[in-house]
């Protein structure tokens, strides 16, 4: 256990250590100005952004169409009427030009040069859009784009509730997923009564390794439990929890419109109302963070201390046997048993994802709640069918 805390000690110096030093200073003198893309890369869609950095003593101002020019092909672009503006920006700010409602400009796949002058000086940069690659690819139609217009979808089905498209959306993936999670809890509870007799195995045969491999291979099949099953769901949960938060993060990006289908082509970004009783779920909040952090927490808790066995009270502290030293006759000890494992899932767990909760959006919290809502109806269901 010594070994594992210093493991994690090293890792968070490490991690401070780098947060220090890469917060390094742009050195830039005094007057200069920067012109240039964001990004030299894009994929398709592409939300393009010109970046303008303002390091001279005055402000200057410039015009989005006039002094800015960008050109695939040696043919310059041409934006609506309404994205060609006069641009004020101070001494020492940095401003950004979204280009992300014009994306339909940039859908071939090419090179893209931007052309400034400002004080008779120009300002040149490059950039390549490109298409996905093959795996990408399948996974935007396949996974990202179905959700994403599902999103949309209940959005215009609720008259624009950002809050009501949330609900329905985890509700149902929980009854997507409803048949992995399933067997994922049998198999830990199962896993968990078989403690005392992997134990036996471990003591037995703890000088041969392979040899516990094999009996514990036995085990399994002789009680009919896959330990794949234990962790495997979340192998299946975590993809589509990163995709959803990348939907949501984006969903007032236009260029995302790339992606609907035909049913919501009159979808209109400007439609979403993403309050709920005075709380903006894509922003971080103070007291409205605290109440959601409070029930994600209870929620998280309860449903976790449902999951644990606690009926098994003569399983001890045992320490699981990975190597011997040749010399000495102990062995190294670095895997914890089962009893701290569960005090960690118990009461580590929720404290880690309640404060996930607090520091990102709010929407987060209300998926990341209900979902375990859902999870601890279906362990007390779980746990009625194990205990018959």
């Amino acid at each position: 256990m010594k070994k594992f805390l210093d493991l994690v000690l090293i890792f968070l110096i490490t991690i401070l250590l780098i947060n220090l030093f890469s917060n390094d200073k742009q050195n830039i003198s005094n007057n200069v100005l920067n012109i240039s893309f964001e990004k030299n890369s894009y994929t398709i869609p592409a939300s393009v952004w010109v970046l303008v950095d303002n390091y001279t003593a005055s402000w200057i101002t410039i015009n989005t169409c006039n002094d800015i020019s960008i050109l695939n092909s040696w043919e310059k672009l041409v934006f609506n009427d309404d994205f060609c503006k006069d641009v004020e920006i101070k001494s020492g700010e940095n401003y950004k030009i979204s280009y992300a409602e014009e994306y339909s400009k940039f859908k071939n796949v090419w090179k893209y040069s931007l052309n400034a002058k400002i004080w008779e000086k120009e300002y040149i940069d490059q950039l390549e859009i490109e298409n996905k690659w093959t795996i990408k690819k399948l996974f935007v139609w396949i996974i990202y784009a179905p959700i994403y217009n599902l999103v949309i979808w209940l959005i215009e089905i609720f008259d624009g509730s950002f809050w009501w498209a949330i609900i329905c959306v985890t509700i149902i993936l929980r009854l997507l997923l409803l048949w992995p999670q399933h067997r994922m809890m049998i198999s830990q509870k199962k896993l968990q009564q078989l403690q005392p007799k992997i134990k036996k195995i471990q003591e037995d045969h703890k000088w041969n390794q392979q040899m516990i491999g094999m009996k514990m291979m036995e085990l399994y099949k002789t009680e009919n439990v896959n330990p794949v099953w234990s962790c495997g769901f979340l192998l299946i949960q975590m993809p589509i929890l990163l995709v959803i938060y990348r939907i949501i993060l984006g969903i007032q990006d236009p260029s995302n419109i790339y992606y609907l289908y035909s049913f919501s082509k009159s979808f209109l970004i400007s439609d979403i109302s993403f309050s709920f009783y005075s709380l903006n779920l894509l922003q971080v909040g103070w007291v409205q963070w605290v109440i959601l952090w409070l029930i994600v927490w209870i929620i998280q808790f309860i449903q976790i201390k449902l999951s644990l066995n606690q009926k098994d009270k003569d399983i001890k502290s045992s320490w699981v046997v990975l190597e011997k030293k040749s010399w000495d006759d102990k062995y190294s000890q670095m895997m914890p048993d089962p009893e701290m494992i569960n005090k960690f899932m118990l009461y580590g767990m929720p404290v880690m994802v309640a404060m996930f909760t607090y520091t990102l959006f709010a929407w987060v919290g209300i998926y990341w709640g209900i979902s375990t809502l859902f999870m601890l109806f279906q362990q007390l269901f779980v746990n009625k069918i194990l205990k018959k």
